[in-house]
């Protein structure tokens, strides 16, 4: 049965390769909208609780999908990839996603999560790095796994930015920084813990890019120590300019809703 299976899910090679914006890349980001389109429009003109619902069926499927390819990765590369632990800003974000969802505590801060969430997935989803370097079928396990669930991923953040946005000022502000700081450290000390040989494999992690500078910039000894502080910065102004748009188009909806309520 495994042998199978494994045929079915495995990668591949040899044949057509997945190459950014190719034409599939460019069919799963289709996909991925018209997802993203059928949800908002279903969302549109119901009531909180039923968003609520959706959201919540949204991220289950979500982190459904991340567990169950802990359990398919054995046939469809013949081990499990340690790449895929929640370490890295995408998959991070899909268990804090999750637990928002499900329990108080993590609920306060429910929209940062989102927010991280919908930058670092989006930024994937564009540039697929991980299954470029793989050089495999544009159809295989691997990309549709990867696609898919970063592209479920961007709909669900942008979906709670939307309907669950708690506003802009200092308070968001700290909780954006302490979220994206707290994911920095998190990934800098998986990267250091991981680091070495595991199974007879010498495994060298850099999740989030906490350790190297992927474009080859910086030295790998300053490393380092720049790219914990560049990854806090760059993400926490990215996350405020999206808290900025966001309250600015709910500035002018409720402007435009009292300028015609005035006009009647």
């Amino acid at each position: 049965m495994y042998r199978y299976i494994s045929a079915l899910l495995s990668d591949r090679k040899g044949g057509e390769v997945f190459v950014c914006f190719g034409g599939y890349h460019f069919l799963y980001i289709l996909l991925t909208v018209l997802i993203g389109a059928a949800v908002f429009i279903y969302a549109r003109g119901r009531d909180g609780e039923k968003r609520m619902r959706t959201a919540k069926v949204l991220i289950d499927i979500v982190f459904g999908m991340y567990i169950a390819d802990f359990f398919l990765m054995p046939f469809a590369y013949g081990e499990i990839d340690i790449e895929k632990l929640p370490f890295h800003a995408c998959t991070a974000t899909c268990v804090l996603c999750f637990l928002s969802r499900h329990n108080a505590f993590f609920e306060k801060r429910r929209v940062s999560f989102a927010l991280v969430g919908l930058l670092s997935n989006l930024i994937y989803l564009i540039y697929p790095a991980g299954v470029m370097w793989h050089a495999v079928h544009p159809l295989c396990y691997r990309v549709v796994q990867t696609l898919l669930f970063h592209g479920m991923m961007t709909v669900y953040c942008l979906f709670t930015v939307v309907f669950d946005f708690d506003g802009f000022g200092r308070k968001k502000a700290l909780s954006d920084l302490s979220v994206i700081c707290c994911l920095t450290a998190w990934a800098f000390a998986g990267s250091l813990l991981y680091r070495g040989e595991i199974a007879g494999k010498l495994f060298d992690p850099d999740w989030f890019f906490t350790l190297r500078d992927p474009f080859g910039i910086l030295q790998p000894d300053v490393g380092m120590f720049v790219m914990p502080v560049f990854d806090i910065v760059v993400f926490f102004l990215l996350m405020t300019g999206v808290r900025l748009l966001r309250h600015g188009a709910a500035a002018v909806r409720k402007k435009t809703k009292n300028g015609s309520k005035d006009t009647v």
